[in-house]
This record gives C-alpha cells, sequence and structure tokens, in this order.
C-alpha cells in the first residue's frame, strides 16, 4: 500500500531521513517507534505530504505522489494527530463534517455517515453540537478519529493519537481502536513513543534511531532476534520506565 525507496529528509543540512527503504503492507496496523527526534513524526508528515522529500520516491496504492496528485491522493488519507487537533471555532459535527462539506456531499449523506461514525467510534451523537473544549480528551479523539474516517479513505494515519490521554481513558480507547481497525481493515500507521501500545497495535513494528530503520518485524522479532544492540537496549529502557512509573 505504502512503498518508499531510498527516501531523505534534510533540515538545516541535518538528515531528519537518512535514505529509507519501507513498505507498509494493506490491511495490517504498522508501528513507528523510537526516541524523540529518530524521524518517525516525520517520516508520517511525508507520506501525508505535508513535506517533501528531498531525495527518493514515495508511492501509495501504486501511485507515486507528486504534487500534481496529491489532492487526490489526500482524498484517501485519514490523519489523526495527538490532542485530535481539532478546529477550536469549529463544533464537534462540523469538526468531522469539513470534508464531506468540501466536496459537496448531500445533507442525507452526510446525516448517515456521520450517524454510522458515531457508531463505530461510540461517540455520543448528543455531543455533535459541542465545541472542542466542551469535549473531554477522549472525546476529541473520537471526533478526531471519526473526522479521519469521514471520506472511507484506505490508508490511516495516526501521530501518537493517544499520547495526551490518561491511563484509564487511553487503555480504553486503545482497545476500540484496535476493534476498529480490525473490522474496517485499513492500512494504519501509527506513531508512538511507547513499546507496549507499539506491541498491542502492530503487526509489524518499526524501530527507528536518527533518521534510519534500525529494525521491521513483528514483536518477537525485536524482542527475540534484535538486528541491533539497540533494539535491545530501547526495549529494556521501555521496561524500566514501565516499572518505574
Amino acid at each position: 500500500m505504502i512503498d518508499l525507496q531510498n527516501v531523505s529528509k534534510l533540515y538545516d543540512g541535518t538528515a531528519a531521513l537518512d535514505a529509507i527503504d519501507l513498505t507498509i503492507p494493506a490491511h495490517q496496523t504498522t508501528v513507528l517507534i523510537g526516541p524523540s527526534g529518530c524521524g518517525k513524526s516525520t517520516l508520517l508528515r511525508l507520506i501525508a505530504g505535508l513535506v517533501q522529500p528531498d531525495q527518493g520516491s514515495l508511492t501509495l496504492a501504486g501511485q507515486a505522489l507528486n504534487q500534481a496528485n496529491l489532492p487526490a491522493i489526500r482524498q484517501n488519507l485519514g490523519y489523526v494527530i495527538q490532542e485530535g487537533g481539532l478546529f477550536p471555532h469549529m463544533t464537534a459535527r462540523q469538526n468531522t463534517l469539513i470534508m464531506a462539506d468540501h466536496l459537496g456531499w448531500s445533507d442525507t449523506d452526510q446525516t448517515n455517515r456521520l450517524a454510522a461514525l458515531c457508531s463505530l467510534a461510540h461517540f455520543p451523537p448528543d455531543l455533535l453540537d459541542r465545541y472542542p473544549l466542551e469535549l473531554s480528551g477522549g472525546q476529541r479523539q473520537r471526533v478526531a478519529l471519526m473526522r479521519a474516517l469521514m471520506l472511507d479513505p484506505d490508508i490511516l494515519l495516526l501521530d501518537e493519537p493517544l499520547g495526551a490521554l490518561d491511563p484509564m481513558i487511553r487503555a480504553d480507547l486503545q482497545d476500540e481502536l484496535r476493534d476498529i481497525f480490525a473490522e474496517l481493515k485499513k492500512t494504519v500507521l501509527m506513531v508512538t513513543h511507547d513499546m507496549a501500545e507499539a506491541l498491542f497495535f502492530g503487526q509489524t513494528i518499526v524501530l527507528m534511531k536518527d533518521g534510519k530503520i534500525v529494525q521491521a518485524g513483528s514483536g518477537d522479532d525485536l524482542r527475540s532476534r534484535p538486528a541491533d544492540p539497540f533494539v535491545t537496549k530501547f526495549i529494556q529502557a521501555q521496561r524500566h520506565m514501565t516499572m518505574e512509573s
């Protein structure tokens, strides 16, 4: 579904991504993980078309991403960021329907799709006319997910979507999100800094460091067959952080 070949991105002469080769399989959840500044969010923004590579090629669903086809390809991408990224001056309903309204969907189609998404995301319909500041953190993330799914995209990109939530709400949403991913069979690419969360969601886990991919594989691959001492060190550090907290 997503293929990157020799992709690099520089900021002020420093490589945020350094000659990345990566294939993201369709209908599975792939998780990008690594220390802060490793390039995982840059990689997600590049796939979303928010930044352009300085080198290499990027193909989504068989199409090479370029400025000419970017608007059309973006309609096949859902994008969720930490804390939702909702427009504060718009209600939950308006935030969710923004692209459908922009594309001229009929009122009936908008209403039907919104009802289906509220059911899917377990969002109470009676809260649709509230503004983001009137919603809890978990509710805002549900609205962000509904907005990302509004056009029924094939690809869903999530950048630390649960990172700002308290542990109990985060655990509930993790369960619900995994069920949603399984039901919809979307191609999901998620960024997290939490190894436990990566293991919970990811069929494939991609561990990054200094703009490079250190290892990509299943959780068992990373734990039992580390490709580099950094893999073991990163996993052990995550265990220590969990025990201390």
